[in-house]
C-alpha cells in the first residue's frame, strides 16, 4: 500500500494546486453566510473529486490491470505521456490570473456554491488529467477493496485542498486567516504552476520509463 500510496500522494498534491479554486474558496468565504457557503462548495469540489475516482476506479478493476501486464505496462507509456504532455501544455500556456466576481459569489446561496463546487472540479481539467493515473495506480493494485477504498479518499481529499483548506484555517485561527490565505493564494499563482509542472514531468517520466521497462522485460 505504501509503495502505490507514494505515487498517488505527489499526483494528487499537483492536482490540488489550483490558484482559481483557492481564490474561488477565499471570496465565498469573505462573503454572506462565508463559512456555510464555503462548506457547500468544499462539498461540491469533494464529492466529485470522489465520484470521478471511484469511476475510474472502477473501471480499471473492470479491465482487469492486474491480470493483464501488457495493458499495464501500455497505459503506463501513455498515461505518461499525457502527463508530460499536459506539463508541456501548463509550461508554456500563458497564466491567466484568477479574477472570480466577488458580487456574484456574495449572493451564492449554498445550494449554488454546492453546485459551484461541482462544476469546479468538473471542469478543472488539470486535475482531471492527475486524476487518472492516479486512479489507474488504484485500480491495478493488489490491495483489498478496503484498502484501495482508503486510498481513493485520500486522494480525492488532497486534490479538494484548495475547497476544504481555507474553511480549516478560519476554523483554527480566524484572525490571522485572511493574511495567511492571501500569502498562499499569492505563493500558488507566483509558484504554483512550476510546483505543478515538476510533479507532472518527474510522475510522467516515472510511468513512462516504468512502462517501457516492463514491455521490453516481459
Amino acid at each position: 500500500m505504501l509503495s502505490v500510496l507514494a505515487l498517488v500522494v505527489p499526483l494528487a498534491f499537483a492536482g490540488a494546486v489550483s490558484p482559481v479554486m483557492l481564490t474561488e474558496q477565499t471570496v465565498l468565504l469573505a462573503g454572506r453566510d462565508g463559512r456555510r457557503v464555503a462548506g457547500c462548495y468544499a462539498i461540491g469540489v469533494g464529492g466529485t473529486s470522489l465520484a470521478i475516482l471511484s469511476v475510474l476506479v472502477l473501471f480499471g478493476r473492470s479491465i482487469a490491470l492486474p491480470e493483464e501486464p501488457s495493458l499495464s505496462a501500455s497505459l503506463d507509456i501513455a498515461l505518461g505521456s499525457l502527463l508530460l504532455l499536459v506539463a508541456a501544455v501548463l509550461r508554456y500556456r500563458r497564466p491567466r490570473t484568477p479574477k472570480p466576481s466577488k458580487s456574484r459569489a456574495y449572493g451564492l446561496s449554498p445550494v449554488q456554491a454546492l453546485g459551484f463546487g461541482v462544476f469546479s472540479m468538473a471542469t478543472n481539467f488539470t486535475t482531471l488529467a492527475v486524476m487518472v493515473p492516479a486512479a489507474k495506480e488504484i485500480a491495478a493494485s493488489d490491495l483489498t477493496v478496503p484498502a484501495r477504498l482508503v486510498l481513493t479518499c485520500i486522494v480525492a481529499v488532497v486534490t479538494a485542498l484548495p475547497a476544504w483548506l481555507p474553511i480549516a484555517m478560519t476554523l483554527v485561527a480566524p484572525d490571522p486567516t485572511h493574511r495567511a490565505l492571501q500569502s498562499l493564494a499569492d505563493f500558488i499563482e507566483a509558484r504554483g504552476r512550476w510546483v505543478t509542472v515538476l510533479l507532472l514531468v518527474a510522475v510522467g517520466l516515472f510511468l513512462v520509463v516504468r512502462g517501457i521497462v516492463r514491455v521490453f522485460g516481459g
